[in-house]
């Protein structure tokens, strides 16, 4: 499987939501809007390979110490927000607006029940 790149993407041209988000929809070949973020990312294609890319991709993007089980323990887009905006804000420097705007980029189908 070759790595998906895109310049959007590129190191410090994002904010980390919109980076996780571009990150997942080019990983998972479909748009951010797409991805229910309840449901099981290996649902949508995401295999080992791609899994641990991504886990490369976010210790070489914000600097920070990332399990290769990441995705298996957090299987969703939900439960992997919740991890990452426990560990991003400590990471990403002030004024970011890592907590709330993380969740809001990948959850556009959460139902505001």
């Amino acid at each position: 499987m070759t790595v998906p790149t895109s310049r959007a993407t590129a190191v410090g041209t994002a904010a980390p939501h919109e980076w996780l988000a571009a990150r997942l929809s080019l990983y998972l070949r479909r748009t951010p809007e797409s991805i229910d973020p309840t449901v099981p990312l290996a649902e949508y294609g995401m295999d080992s390979v791609a899994a641990l890319s991504l886990c490369g991709d976010l210790e070489e993007e914000f600097a920070l110490e990332v399990e290769p089980t990441l995705l298996w323990d957090h299987p969703t887009v939900e439960a992997l927000v919740r991890h990452l905006e426990q560990v991003l804000p400590a990471a990403a420097p002030a004024g970011t607006g890592t907590d709330d705007a993380l969740a809001d980029a990948l959850a556009p189908a959460r139902d505001p029940r």
